[in-house]
């Protein structure tokens, strides 16, 4: 009898047997494209370049104040939809070949903006996401001189190279322009405003400028 008992007993177990009436909740697994929690959505396809509260980590920190001065939601959105082709960011729509839906997509763009905090800078000295004048290569080596230098060594090759070959193959003049912008304080870089004197929008753009030369005499040496 006891032998009989506990065989119905491990049945139960193994059965799951339950009282009359009572059936076991069934947990519905949530699908990739079905998660809407934007600290999911962020930790999951963000956080790890950005850092996990979008104050940068290995790239820009597009949860700070002068990043979300600049850029408005269809910068933002345009980024995370097609990423920066040629450079680590991918494409993260699904139309792309990501994996976010358009509904996504627009709860990470809503979130990484309502992280914004009040600015307490001038936004009529903040130089613009982009740049309307075309950049002066030659003017860009002075202004990397006078504000770069010291940090970046004077041919910018210094112990934080930002002139190596390997680096400015990873980014587009866009992500240069962003990061002296924005700056990327997690490192040690300063925005805009921690050098000499601000940095003005042809001071940014000649920079770049400057930069972009370098990528290209790497290339131009590489071919030859």
């Amino acid at each position: 009898m006891k032998f009989a008992a506990l065989v119905v007993i491990v049945a139960c177990v193994l059965l799951s047997c339950e009282a009359p009436g009572q059936h076991a909740a069934e947990v519905r697994a949530i699908r990739p494209s079905e998660v809407s929690n934007f600290r999911k959505l962020f930790s999951q396809n963000c956080s790890g370049c950005h850092g996990n509260n979008g104050q940068g980590a290995l790239t820009v920190g597009i949860g700070r104040p002068v990043y979300l001065a600049i850029a408005d939601d269809a910068t933002i959105r345009r980024t995370v939809e097609e990423g920066r082709p040629g450079t680590p960011m991918a494409a993260f729509a699904q139309r792309e070949g990501g994996m976010l839906t358009e509904a996504q997509i627009e709860i990470l763009v809503r979130g990484i903006r309502g992280r914004a905090t009040p600015a307490t800078f001038d936004h009529e000295n903040l130089p613009p996401y982009a740049s309307s004048r075309v950049g002066n290569a030659t003017r860009g080596r002075d202004v990397f001189a006078t504000a770069c230098s010291n940090c970046h060594g004077q041919d910018g090759r210094g112990v934080r190279p930002i002139a190596d070959s390997s680096y400015l193959a990873l980014v587009t003049d866009q992500h240069l322009r962003t990061v002296i912008i924005v700056g990327m304080p997690n490192l040690g870089m300063p925005d805009w405003r921690g050098h000499l004197k601000p940095l003005t929008d042809a001071d940014v753009t000649d920079l770049v400028a400057w930069l972009a030369s370098r990528r290209e005499s790497f290339s131009a040496h590489l071919k030859h």
